[in-house]
């Protein structure tokens, strides 16, 4: 059966029209870049999509470390959607989360209002507040676990002997109602100074004409804070918490040399659950099942922040 002419008239604009706006928009030799880009796409794609997908794969069998992996589908995320252990480990996750971030943000703004304020030694006193940052993260939770010390601890020696605070020691990490709160302080000192750092070069980034202006208008320091600051900082803000949320969100280090998860899952975050499924109870499928729930709520958030982060630089 012959094609019509005119069909393949349409056919040939069409392609000729796509060509020509794949020429204007990506350059005249823009076929030559998929030439260079094929090998650093098949190279990411082996290290990246294929270990992540043998992970899903994993994720739904039944893998004992030693043994073959058994498929069993989604009963692994069903079995943990009505696991209250999983659901405990959800909500603490939530909590040492948004509760390290949000103070974490608050002290960054703060340090990097001091920082820019005009006070003696100021090279010196950024790099004090850095050492949190600078210091291995296994030296600084062993250190805590020190101060926090229940009988030997620096804390509860202040607090009894020399302000006569407190009547005799507490338990910082061995009592519930204090054990998050403690592993929450030390993630806070641990990573306030990269909000600080970061919101210090974006505060000079913003043009000084901008709180002339706002001064010669009459408007106070709160004012200038919160119309000529708050606004410039707006997109650095936005990166960094992102980045923040997504390294709390996995932190491992902190909470198992503190707590290990305790007392009594009070502290028990995704990743040392992840971590005691597989190597304690040698449950690999599950831990990774556990590692992968909430997954796709994380990928929403970073996409929704990302939009947002897009439309405030259009603006």
């Amino acid at each position: 059966m012959a094609v019509p002419a005119a069909h393949v008239g349409t056919k040939a604009t069409v392609h000729g029209s796509l060509s020509v706006g794949l020429r204007r928009l990506l350059g005249p030799d823009y076929r030559m870049g998929y030439l260079f880009i094929t090998p650093i796409f098949c190279f990411v794609l082996s290290l990246v999509a294929y270990p992540f997908g043998y992970a899903i794969y994993l994720s739904m069998t039944h893998k004992l470390v030693g043994l073959p992996p058994v498929f069993v589908g989604f009963e692994n995320y069903i079995r943990l959607t009505w696991d209250g252990f999983f659901q405990r480990a959800v909500v603490n996750s939530f909590i040492f989360t948004f509760g390290s971030v949000g103070f974490k943000l608050v002290l960054g703004v703060v340090m990097a209002l001091v920082l820019t304020s005009p006070i003696r030694w100021r090279s010196f006193w950024t790099g004090v507040l850095l050492i949190p940052w600078v210091a291995p993260t296994v030296v600084s939770a062993l250190n805590f676990l020190w101060i926090f010390d229940g009988s030997l601890g620096v804390l509860n020696y202040l607090l009894v002997r020399v302000f006569h605070v407190l009547p005799q020691g507490v338990g910082w990490l061995s009592e519930p109602g204090t054990a998050m709160a403690s592993v929450i302080a030390v993630n806070i000192w641990r990573g306030f100074p990269f909000f600080g750092i970061s919101f210090l070069a974006g505060m000079k980034a913003i043009p000084a004409e901008l709180y002339e202006a706002a001064a010669v208008d009459g408007a106070s320091t709160l004012q200038r804070f919160r119309h000529v600051t708050l606004p410039g900082l707006r997109t650095i803000m936005i990166i960094v918490v992102l980045l923040s949320t997504i390294w709390t969100f996995n932190d491992f280090q902190i909470v198992y040399i503190l707590t290990k998860g305790g007392p009594g899952g009070t502290t028990m975050v995704m990743p040392v659950l992840t971590y005691e499924t597989a190597f304690g109870a040698q449950r690999l499928g599950e831990a990774i099942a556990v590692a992968l729930y909430l997954l796709p709520a994380l990928a929403v958030t970073i996409m929704v922040l990302a939009r947002y982060m897009r439309k405030g630089r259009k603006r």
